[in-house]
């Protein structure tokens, strides 16, 4: 490691000169990277309600869909609205009762309290587009239709709330980075002895982070989730290997006068140390791999290959930049904040006991209202609620009493008879306000020759038919899931091959999903930190206690959310507790690895732990609040609630994991010490 690190000072000026160079491919590619604002999309393709999603596509040339609210318009205004909205690209066509040959009380009565409001003069649109709900075109269609409708006709559909998620990540995700810098910088600047450090700090960061999003297009395309989090996520978990490196940097300088000599050794410690660190941050973002829903596959890789960029960019071009600026560093030194670790140490190390029973009892509220988190799934939920498709749904649901939209797909040779029956059945499930297809809305009294061949099509294809069902129930409730069920039994009985299709159906089963990878990604998580820290500190008993340590710190974490009745997004629950434990373990592997190197220098476990807390507390404050900067401020501005969710949990949590591991893991290590050294290799002979 030491020729690699000569190697890397020799060649400091090439390496920056390609740095820079490498910039240019990596802001094409991110520029070019496409961006996903569909979560659904990330469902698994096996399940009935995406299957059914392409069948609509294959079958129907029917991909998203939405519903116009015209509030106060007349038959004519609503015309000139489904005239115009028509002519728009990919828009495949608009269904209204204003524009049939049919009366409309020859109509079955569901069908006309669908269409009308209960409440004023108002009517519906059924519209249906030829490209699928997050795709590029059908968002520059939205806007477009938007645009149409002006302010008398409110759309409500996934795909305006896509485009609206979309317009809202895009106008946020930079000031997300702004904030993140700015504060990250201000924390570092206080805790590091000069000002121009931090500035190289986030010089080599912010190019790890340009590299990592511009080989995205690697991957395909990315969620908007991950575009949001990636630059943030990777300042916050990154910044540790880069006060590393400058710490190790400022040691090796007491020893060699040559600062050269000095920082090539600064590299070659700085690798051997910073591997185990890495691994466990790796490790975290992996398993999220192991979803089924995977949009934890795409945050997973894109964060993993973020902090494998960020480990390389900082072992050769921030050492490139530090001694490239050495003077300049050395003229803006300052006196710098640290805590006084002495007098604090030695109060815990004199109390570990009760300390210990402290920490540990707290285990049990963190559990109980870890138990009560109160958990949503309905994406709009995480959007203000004066954007276009919120305020759509809102009349939707007041006006109409319509919650939902879904639709029912059964085998073209279903005869005309048992799909009225099945329609039947439907209409009669608690909660339904109309099922109607081909067959049901034209009713028995409305002959064939009167139906607009439109009609037929939108409801009608080769192989399939469809049917819409509207719901009373809001998606994701326990109503609507079971709702969902009960349809698709009926449908079962006609069609064993039919199936229930759109944002109800497809939202429970990502609640499904969604519980089984939670329990899937923590034991992944666990398991591979366990086994990366097994194999660094070479024992059976530490894995267990910093696993412990890091994972009481998570309930605590969440459990503040039960305890002050926070509603979360479902990704933040799966997602928080394998970021937390792979980022925030290293504190716990610092301290740890201090202390067995002091035991198995001879010092007995109270002076041991009294070094090994005291050298490496002002290291996990800084390491913390840098984590906790980078984060919490992105958490405050951000008005999507899934991106302000998951950042102020990984700031909090940041901030309990630096606690827990300062308080009671050293507390851990004075009462295991014993059998610590039993099972730990190289500690064996060790008694006292």
């Amino acid at each position: 490691m030491l020729r690699f690190g000569k190697t890397i000072v020799r060649f400091r000026i090439p390496i920056l000169i390609l740095a820079v160079i490498l910039l240019i491919p990596s802001i094409f590619g991110f520029i070019n990277t496409k961006i996903n604002y569909d979560v659904l999309y990330y469902l698994p393709d096996s399940i009935d309600s995406m299957e059914g999603q392409q069948i609509l596509m294959d079958e129907f040339g029917t991909g998203a869909y939405g519903i116009f609210v015209c509030d106060d318009m007349s038959d004519a205004d609503v015309l000139k609205l489904k005239h115009k909205v028509e002519k728009v690209d990919h828009v495949k066509s608009v269904l209204t009762l204003a524009d049939t040959d049919i009366p409309v009380s020859a109509l079955p009565q569901k069908v006309q309290d669908t269409f009308y409001s209960n409440k004023g003069n108002g009517q519906l649109m059924f519209m249906f587009m030829d490209t699928s709900t997050s795709a590029e075109e059908t968002l520059d269609a939205i806007d477009e239709i938007q645009k149409l409708a002006g302010k008398q006709a409110f759309l409500s559909s996934m795909s305006s709330i896509t485009a609206d998620t979309r317009d809202l990540t895009n106008k946020e995700e930079g000031i997300y980075v702004l904030i993140a810098v700015l504060l990250s910088c201000g924390v570092m600047m206080l805790f590091m002895d000069s000002f121009l450090v931090p500035l190289l700090f986030l010089a080599d960061i912010g190019i790890a982070i340009i590299y990592n999003l511009g080989t995205n297009g690697l991957i395909g395309e990315i969620s908007f989730i991950t575009m949001a989090l990636a630059a943030v996520l990777q300042l916050a978990v990154t910044m540790d290997y880069s006060i590393f490196l400058y710490g190790n940097f400022e040691e090796q300088r007491e020893i060699y006068s040559d600062r050269k000599e000095a920082m090539a050794h600064a590299i070659a410690n700085t690798i051997v140390s910073v591997s185990g660190s890495s691994l466990t941050t790796i490790a975290g973002f992996i398993a999220l791999c192991f979803m089924s829903f995977t949009l934890g596959l795409n945050l997973g890789l894109v964060m993993a290959k973020g902090v494998v960029l960020g480990v390389v960019c900082c072992v050769t071009i921030l050492p490139s930049l530090l001694l490239m600026f050495d003077k300049p560093i050395q003229k803006t030194a300052h006196f710098k904040i640290q805590v006084p670790p002495h007098r604090l140490s030695a109060f815990i190390v004199k109390h570990h006991r009760s300390v210990a029973i402290i920490m540990l009892v707290l285990w049990i509220p963190a559990v109980i209202f870890y138990n009560n988190i109160n958990l949503y799934y309905k994406l709009d939920n995480s959007l203000p609620k004066d954007l276009p498709s919120v305020q759509a749904n809102q009349k939707l649901k007041d006006e109409y009493g319509m919650n939902s939209i879904s639709m029912v797909l059964v085998h073209s040779d279903l005869s005309r008879q048992d799909t009225r029956n099945m329609t039947d059945e439907i209409s009669d499930v608690k909660g339904v306000q109309m099922a109607a297809g081909y067959d049901s809305v034209i009713g028995a009294s409305v002959p064939d020759v009167m139906i607009p061949d439109k009609l037929k099509d939108t409801f009608e294809s080769g192989k399939w038919k469809m049917l819409l069902v509207s719901s009373e129930y809001q998606v994701a409730t326990d109503q609507v899931n079971k709702q969902c069920t009960q349809i698709e039994k009926i449908i079962k009985k006609y069609d064993s091959g039919g199936m229930l299709v759109g944002e109800a159906p497809a939202t429970r089963d990502l609640i499904k999903i969604s519980n089984h990878d939670f329990n899937t990604v923590s034991a992944v998580s666990i398991l591979m930190i366990f086994i990366i820290i097994l194999l660094v500190l070479k024992s059976a008993s530490l894995p267990v206690i910093l696993v412990f340590v890091i994972e009481e710190a998570i309930y605590i974490n969440l459990g503040l959310s039960g305890l002050t009745g926070t509603q979360l997004p479902f990704i933040a629950n799966i997602v928080i507790g394998t970021i937390q434990l792979g980022a925030t373990v290293d504190y716990a592997i610092l301290m740890t690895t201090r202390y067995k190197t002091e035991r198995m220098a001879g010092n007995d476990k109270q002076s041991s732990v009294l070094t090994a807390l005291s050298t490496s507390m002002n290291s996990i404050i800084t390491s913390a609040l840098g984590f906790f900067a980078a984060t919490f401020g992105v958490g405050l501005y951000s008005d999507v609630d899934l991106i302000s969710s998951i950042c102020v949990l990984m700031a909090r949590g940041a901030l309990i994991s630096m606690v827990m591991v300062l308080v009671l893991l050293p507390s851990l290590l004075m009462l295991c010490d014993k059998f610590i050294c039993k099972t730990t290799g190289g500690m064996r002979h060790l008694t006292n």
